[in-house]
């Protein structure tokens, strides 16, 4: 019984400490083995951006955060960050706050999501559904490192290197607008939404991979 009093009193006394040293999860409260403070989530954040600002890998941030559903933040939420503010020499190394983020590259509906099934597959970016023909835009800047009319499954798709570890797949086109070895910028119109490879109706399928492995979209688009 005392064991329990001492833990429930040195709680509230490291939450106001200047550096926490636990997070806060809906219904639960675990202890972090490293010092590190908290982000309040802003209005346009994404949890990549918030990663790459404490110069930490996304893949520690969620995981050591455990949150219910990672692709969902809100404004003024907050994130955990398993890193003191400032180090023996002083402030943590911040990675360049002029690096682009991510963009969506087209508007629509989300109607299949990372990870779930289609064709007994999972799903390996998202699928947005617009109208036929609408613009689809360079998520980041970067070069065009594949274009096919006829990739199986995908249909006509772009593929483009953004020199950082970071890809985007842009599929299910009706007519891709670029050609490899293209540079682009963000925003630059690099195909047209049609509804090739699987897809039924007019719908862009679109991935972000990292190090070509995929990754969930929701943690870096706005």
């Amino acid at each position: 019984m005392k064991k329990k009093a001492l833990l429930f009193l040195v709680l509230p006394l490291a939450l106001l400490a200047g550096c926490a040293t636990v997070s806060h999860y809906p219904g639960d409260m675990a202890a972090i083995s490293v010092p590190g403070d908290y982000h309040e989530v802003k209005k346009g954040e994404t949890l990549w951006g918030i990663a790459r600002l404490h110069n930490l890998p996304l893949e520690r941030v969620v995981a050591v955060n455990r949150l219910p559903d990672a692709s969902k933040i809100e404004v003024g939420q907050l994130i955990f960050i398993p890193e003191p503010r400032e180090s023996a020499r002083g402030k943590v190394a911040r990675k360049s706050a002029s690096l682009e983020n991510f963009i969506w590259p087209v508007e629509g509906r989300v109607v299949s999501y990372f990870g779930s099934m289609k064709d007994y597959a999972k799903n390996k970016g998202v699928d947005v559904e617009t109208r036929a023909g609408a613009r689809v835009s360079a998520a980041r800047s970067g070069t065009v490192t594949f274009a096919s009319d006829h990739l199986k499954g995908y249909g006509k798709t772009i593929i483009i290197d953004h020199h950082d570890g970071y890809e985007t797949v842009y599929a299910y086109n009706a007519k891709n607008l670029v050609r490899v070895n293209d540079e682009v910028a963000q925003g630059d119109r690099i195909a047209e939404v049609g509804k090739t490879g699987r897809a039924t109706r007019p719908t862009l399928h679109f991935e972000i991979r990292k190090n070509h492995k995929p990754q969930n979209p929701f943690y870096y688009l706005p």
